[in-house]
């Protein structure tokens, strides 16, 4: 008999959400699968920038808060269905250098096993204010 592989549902992404809100790596890396993928909604490549494991992954996520020592995603909304999740949200944040963020995005998940396997975010191209 085949073992039964868990399935991720709307709570491993509020789970996910909650753990952006509090700056807590750990929490977030133990949502996602060891050979994970994020790929950030800016940078030079098709993809923004693509981080592949879970050591470039969590790096790449400190460095939000690096970058936004405020970060804040709220009203998130959250869906799965079978193997792809959904989470749309409202990001505000405060850049190093005293410009302020507030933009519409959304991540787009692939999910292997109850776990986050890919992380693809998107958001709104809003110029930051001063």
């Amino acid at each position: 008999m085949p073992t039964q592989m868990p399935e991720a549902s709307t709570d491993l992404l509020e789970t996910f959400a909650d753990a952006w809100n509090r700056h807590d790596v750990d929490a977030l890396m133990s949502c996602m699968t060891q050979d994970c993928v994020f790929e950030s909604s800016a940078g030079p490549d098709i993809c923004g920038t693509r981080s592949v494991g879970s050591e470039a992954v969590r790096a790449a996520f400190a460095k939000v808060w690096a970058d936004f020592p405020d970060a804040h995603w709220g009203d998130a909304r959250h869906f799965v269905h079978g193997d792809r999740g959904v989470s749309e949200w409202t990001f505000t944040g405060t850049r190093v250098d005293g410009m302020h963020v507030e933009v519409h995005g959304c991540d787009l998940f692939t999910l292997r096993g109850g776990r986050i396997f890919l992380k693809n975010s998107y958001r709104k191209n809003r110029p930051p204010l001063a």
